[in-house]
């Protein structure tokens, strides 16, 4: 069973920057891409950004395109997302997930496993 541990959340002004991390333990050799996805209050939880785990491809969601960016660590098991620029509409709880496939999906029901969240706070 894969475990996924978000961390690096907090409270910002505009223009601030943060990363996250998520470490993955367990069954790492079933994950092959992994994927931040964010939740606003009482919007549904949207894709952020994701990365394939052997070749490195990323993609973004147009929101995030220039200002956040995906790396990922394999001696680490561990995925960064390095967001620049914050906005207050970037406040969410930002979740790390993973898929057994090595195509990047935008919809939750295509992850297997999920952390559990770390806040993002942007005040303006």
């Amino acid at each position: 069973q894969v475990q996924l541990v978000e961390s690096g959340g907090g409270l910002v002004q505009a223009g601030d920057s943060l990363r996250l991390s998520c470490a993955a333990s367990g069954g790492t050799a079933r994950v092959y891409t992994m994927a931040w996805f964010r939740q606003a209050p009482g919007k549904e939880r949207e894709f952020v950004s994701g990365i394939t785990w052997t070749s490195g491809r990323t993609t973004y969601a147009d929101s995030v395109k220039g200002r956040f960016a995906i790396s990922r660590d394999t001696a680490k098991n561990t995925v960064y997302l390095q967001m620049n620029s914050l906005r207050p509409e970037d406040t969410a709880v930002y979740y790390c997930a993973a898929r057994s496939d090595m195509v990047i999906l935008w919809t939750t029901q295509s992850y297997g496993y999920w952390g559990q969240g770390t806040q993002v706070t942007v005040s303006s």
